[in-house]
């Protein structure tokens, strides 16, 4: 129940993102709009309601219910930034505005970005895990609990690995070529 419940969640989130930009862009109505993509946490609640109801008529704690935390914290960290995002590009596509712009390219700026980027992933991490251990409490059973126990490693994992490549973007930063924008005149003079 709780993945068909994870998967109606993700379909949800984007069914609502899509009428939301489209009531905003498409038939101009902004306020409609802003009420769908507002409406988009609700879902991340009713999976965290239906979870906890879950394990609280008894059901033995699984991989689904960890996937359940994993999935809201996901959200919670990332769900901002991807609703920006389209909601730019949505902007500019229907609504006339400017393109948005893009992530930067190049060296230390790309570094940061990557760095705001881990950031989500790190966020994630913590609130599934707050919910993980929320959960093995609530359970109150440490023989019934190993299923969510592992989860919050696959979490720290996960925003370990994320770490490690936006850390690489640190410390082997990609550099721009020659003539384009951002190369300093100076080096581009320099390489010539």
């Amino acid at each position: 129940m709780i993945v068909a419940l994870i998967a109606a969640c993700e379909i949800g989130f984007w069914v609502l993102l899509a009428a939301g930009l489209a009531f905003r862009y498409v038939l101009r109505m902004p306020r409609t709009g802003l009420a769908l993509l507002l409406c988009e946490p609700l879902l991340e609640v009713v999976l965290l309601v239906a979870t906890a109801l879950d394990l609280k008529n008894g059901a033995d704690p699984n991989w689904t219910h960890g996937l359940a935390a994993l999935y809201i914290g996901y959200t919670v960290g990332h769900g901002h930034r991807t609703v920006k995002w389209l909601d730019g590009h949505a902007a500019h596509r229907f609504g006339g505005a400017p393109p948005p712009r893009k992530p930067p390219q190049y060296g230390m700026p790309r570094a940061r970005h990557e760095g705001k980027v881990w950031m989500g992933t790190v966020i994630g991490a913590a609130v599934a895990t707050v919910l993980l251990q929320l959960a093995i409490w609530y359970v109150d059973d440490p023989s019934r609990v190993t299923s969510l126990e592992s989860w919050r490693y696959v979490a720290w994992r996960a925003a370990g690995i994320h770490g490690l490549v936006a850390l690489s973007y640190l410390i082997w930063p990609r550099k721009a070529p020659a003539g384009e924008p951002g190369v300093p005149l100076e080096k581009e003079r320099a390489r010539r």
